[in-house]
């Protein structure tokens, strides 16, 4: 008998990614404290280019939450009207400094600075955002890199509420570079078999059908309703829509929840369920990083 079939309609599991994330921290905290003995301090940089209010918050929440587990944090706020240049130059700063493990540059940046080169210029080994294209074909091919965050704090999800995913169908809708191709090839390294769903596909509400998993990852509020989902599907809605309903501002995911929720056997809620995972598995990477330039350093030196 599969995971899947062993849930009942009774048994709805909502997906409680602040639990998961606070359980991710304090591995980090473990992880921190072990290499501390080695006389290394996990150090994630991050550096803010403009005065984006929502990208303040971000960076506020992800200073708070190194401190949070020992990560040593370092922060480099710049004006929008910064050039291309000193933020390259600021980069290889970043790259040179060895007591420097993380480097994270807050997306969006001003318009008129190429954020592929940008990231591109991250020391891969420092790139803890996942996003170079050394660490994306690394992913591809299975090799021991840094990955993008939210991906991977799906996976996590995914595996604690199913076990070993080896054999499941899993549908990702959106083919993004931060969140549909590197959930592919994670989803794949777990040996699910995997359809991806994207604006060209046809028959889309067919496709996701087919689902044991469906991961949602289009920017587009409820967009999935429960004629997208067969029964007992396990659901992780990564979207994040920001509504105007009955006078309000809310949060929303890319699922219907309601519409969906007697149908499902587990689904993560918005918000509480994917965006906890992604600043814990950024702390995650940092300590990542570290201990792979560790191994680097010591293995050049004997």
């Amino acid at each position: 008998m599969s995971l899947l079939s062993q849930f009942t309609a009774s048994e709805i599991t909502v997906i409680d990614g602040k639990a998961t994330a606070a359980q991710v921290l304090e591995e980090v905290k473990h992880d921190v404290a072990a290499l501390q003995q080695q006389g290394i301090t996990p150090c994630l940089a991050v550096v803010l280019v403009g005065e984006d209010p929502a990208s303040q918050v971000y960076v506020r929440n992800k200073v708070e939450k190194a401190l949070m587990v020992g990560i040593r944090s370092l922060e480099f706020r710049f004006p929008a009207e910064l050039s291309q240049t000193e933020l390259l130059a600021k980069i290889d700063e970043l790259n040179a400094d060895q007591s420097v493990h993380g480097i994270l540059v807050q997306l969006p940046l001003p318009k008129h600075i190429d954020e592929t080169a940008v990231l591109e210029r991250i020391d891969p080994k420092k790139d803890v955002d996942g996003f170079h294209s050394e660490n994306v074909g690394g992913l591809s091919q299975g090799r021991d890199v840094l990955t993008p965050c939210t991906p991977t704090g799906c996976i996590r999800l995914l595996k604690d509420t199913l076990g070993d995913l080896t054999g499941l169908h899993a549908v990702v809708v959106g083919r993004s570079n931060i969140v549909g191709k590197p959930m592919v090839a994670l989803l794949l390294k777990e040996n699910c078999t995997v359809t991806v769903v994207h604006s060209k596909s046809q028959d889309l509400a067919q496709l996701c059908q087919l689902g044991d998993i469906v991961v949602a990852a289009v920017g587009r509020p409820r967009m999935i309703n429960a004629s997208y989902l067969k029964t007992n599907a396990v659901v992780i809605d990564v979207g994040i829509n920001r509504i105007q309903e009955n006078g309000k501002n809310r949060l929303v995911g890319d699922v219907d929840y309601d519409d969906v929720l007697p149908m499902v056997s587990a689904i993560t809620p918005v918000p509480g369920g994917v965006g906890p995972m992604t600043i814990a598995y950024l702390m995650k990477n940092t300590v990542h990083a570290a201990q792979l330039q560790h191994a680097q350093a010591h293995s050049t030196s004997v």
